[in-house]
């Protein structure tokens, strides 16, 4: 199970114990925000996308959207996200779940600057119904980041 893997993950840092487990799903934005009481742009949706060379992943504000210009510039690459199927086979979390801990070896993580607008975001823990709240300093460092981009577009 993944949150399994996820905690297991997060307690090498210490973060196990934060980890919100939902009585309801929090598999998408809204849903998210809606159980954890919270604005919708402080949802930290992690984008599963196709790499020259297997997955990366994204970490990206919940009002966030791709700008496919930047994404192009920094990456070298049109955008394409997983199928669900690829999802679950690159990240080992299934769709609604996956979150910038535990990867397999290989699929790095960046963090968009989108998140930088807030204190605390609330990444998701491995399954549909999870969650933690975490300051940008521990994101970046329990994602193990490679680093910072800025490839999204926020609402007008």
């Amino acid at each position: 199970m993944s949150i399994d893997t996820v905690r297991a993950y997060l307690k090498t840092y210490g973060l196990d114990q934060n980890i919100i487990e939902l009585s309801e799903s929090s598999a998408t934005v809204d849903l998210a925000a809606k159980a954890l009481g919270t604005k919708p742009q402080r949802i930290a949706k992690t984008l599963s996308l196709k790499g020259k060379e297997g997955a990366f992943v994204v970490v990206v504000a919940g009002d966030a959207r791709i700008d496919n210009h930047k994404f192009k510039d920094t990456f070298q690459l049109k955008a394409k996200m997983l199928n669900p199927d690829e999802v679950l086979e690159f990240t080992t979390h299934p769709v609604g779940g996956v979150c910038p801990f535990a990867l397999p070896e290989g699929v790095d993580v960046y963090l968009d600057e989108s998140l930088k607008r807030f204190e605390t975001v609330f990444p998701a823990c491995g399954s549909g119904n999870s969650a933690i709240e975490l300051t940008l300093p521990q994101l970046e460092n329990a994602s193990r980041a490679k680093g910072w981009v800025d490839v999204c577009q926020l609402p007008i």
